[in-house]
């Protein structure tokens, strides 16, 4: 339910407007080859309003 898991539902919803719908995939292949660099632009270099402008995976921390 997005009032119960608003965090997932904003991610699917970004992931639609800025990757899904941006370009036609012709083939799944395609669709599959466009997603990893999508997903590491969008964890390491995509500054989030919500991280005061950082990437998300500045908000992660290490462990050992």
């Amino acid at each position: 339910c997005p009032w119960q898991n608003g965090k997932a539902e904003r991610f699917n919803r970004t992931l639609q407007e800025n990757w899904a719908y941006r370009q036609p995939f012709l083939t799944n292949q395609a669709r599959h080859d466009a997603l990893a660099p999508w997903l590491e632009h969008y964890n390491y270099a995509r500054a989030h309003t919500a991280c005061g402008g950082q990437p998300p995976i500045s908000r992660v921390s290490p462990t050992s």
